[in-house]
């Protein structure tokens, strides 16, 4: 799957209109501030339903308008549209038919976005690497998506529960109920992050492998902060901890994963240099995991991420890409004149205008 056209209206800064891509490399360049990662953006948002710099609805709507409108139509006649209100009431259509549920969006468009704050996924805390889990777990597998919303429900409210009991000791009664609604939806997040764990790992190493011409050996693992079969008993014996702390301490919500180059933690004993190799791993093992799971490939995302890599880096993920769509942005043309395969799509964008 490759995107064709893109459009977007009163999107962030970028002036209303439509834009074809190629099938290879797409370089949007320019200074800083004009645009170029609202365009990866509006992609993006266009797969997931959200942004993937974490920003609100809200702020993803040109300042002085009510709604914005972001779409884009694949080779294989594919069209999605996503509205996005000030009110939060985000609606979304695939091929003009109306998505209910956000999750149905999931797996029409798939797209591995990479910006330089990825590169720092060892170093940046668990939350971050459990998002890194999450968006592409949703893309494989939609199911994963309502399981995890059902968990986050389910937390909220024993969470406020925890609050409530500290006033109306009454109140903790109804405790077991949203226990049970952790451990059942749990359960089964803990044992899909599990298996795609095992998936992943051997495509990271392999790739962590390649890069270092084999003098590396990288380790991707799960680290559940809770065992599944233990979180029913962890969640009753932490009642008393719970709330007075007001939160619940166990659970999937405070899961992470393990990264590891030649048997030692890489988050404690790896140099930049390899904490950077490693998060790369990574997200390109993305790419073959969805191309192996989908049949095709995902459409990358790259945002400024050249200009934070060594050359020998950039080559290895240019050449790895080589039959993939890439939509990438530099600040300089110069950036990447020499360093992209013929046929490449090159555009300026410059106060919100691409050209």
């Amino acid at each position: 799957m490759k995107l064709h056209t893109i459009a977007f209206t009163d999107f962030r800064n970028l002036c209303d209109g439509v834009h074809e891509l190629c099938g290879g490399v797409n370089i949007l360049y320019g200074d800083n501030a004009q645009g170029k990662t609202n365009f990866l953006e509006a992609a993006y948002v266009c797969a997931t339903g959200r942004s993937q710099r974490g920003a609100s609805d809200r702020e993803m709507i040109r300042f002085d308008r009510k709604e914005a409108h972001v779409s884009v139509e694949t080779n294989d006649r594919t069209r999605i549209d996503v509205h996005l209100c000030r009110d939060g009431k985000k609606r979304a259509a695939v091929n003009h038919t109306h998505v209910r549920r956000l999750g149905e969006l999931f797996g029409n468009l798939l797209t591995v976005a990479f910006s330089p704050e990825d590169l720092k996924l060892i170093k940046s805390g668990p939350a971050e690497r459990r998002r890194f889990m999450d968006i592409e777990l949703c893309q494989l597998n939609r199911v994963y998506y309502y399981e995890l919303q059902q968990y986050y429900r389910a937390l909220r409210q024993r969470n406020n529960l925890l609050k409530d009991i500290r006033r109306y000791a009454a109140a903790a009664d109804t405790l077991p109920v949203w226990d049970r609604q952790l451990v059942e939806y749990g359960t089964k997040i803990s044992r899909r992050r599990s298996v795609f764990l095992e998936m992943l790992n051997p495509i990271a190493s392999d790739i962590h492998a390649r890069i270092t011409s084999g003098r590396e050996t990288l380790y991707v693992g799960y680290d559940p902060h809770t065992p599944a079969d233990l979180l029913e008993e962890r969640l009753a014996q932490n009642h008393k901890k719970d709330i007075a702390q007001g939160g619940t301490s166990a659970g999937v919500h405070r899961d992470d994963l393990i990264f590891s180059i030649n048997g030692l933690d890489c988050r404690i004993y790896g140099s930049q240099g390899q904490q950077r190799t490693a998060s790369l791993s990574a997200k390109l093992a993305e790419v073959r995991l969805i191309r192996r799971h989908k049949g095709h490939d995902p459409i990358l995302l790259l945002d400024d991420v050249l200009s934070e890599l060594d050359k020998n880096r950039q080559r290895f993920l240019l050449e790895s890409m080589e039959h993939i769509q890439i939509i990438m942005t530099c600040t300089g043309a110069e950036d990447i004149f020499g360093k992209t395969p013929e046929g490449s799509k090159i555009m300026r964008v410059t106060d919100g205008r691409v050209e």
